[in-house]
């Protein structure tokens, strides 16, 4: 790695690694926001295409306005580091 690299990996505000909590593991993400399906994808490797799953998402120790919450598929929410999210699936059959 050249040292105009490293230097931009050590930008403050930059992306950067974080650790998560998924489904009681830790994980590592790295990047500033995550979408619903990275976090299903991390809860259980890959996501079902069977119709009838479905998944509920929920998240605490986050970011600063809005620390707890659940996501829908069309959510985005920023990462902090030790935040925990809790993923199910159901099968409506």
């Amino acid at each position: 790695m050249s040292n105009s690299e490293q230097n931009k990996k050590d930008v403050p505000g930059q992306t950067k690694e974080q650790s998560i909590i998924v489904n009681g593991r830790p994980r590592t993400f790295e990047g500033k926001e995550i979408i619903y399906s990275q976090i299903v994808a991390l809860a259980f490797d890959s996501i079902s295409t069977n119709p009838n799953i479905v998944y509920s998402v929920t998240y605490k120790r986050g970011e600063g306005n809005k620390p707890e919450g659940t996501m829908d598929t069309d959510d985005v929410v920023k990462v902090k580091d030790g935040m925990i999210f809790n993923v199910t699936a159901t099968d409506k059959s």
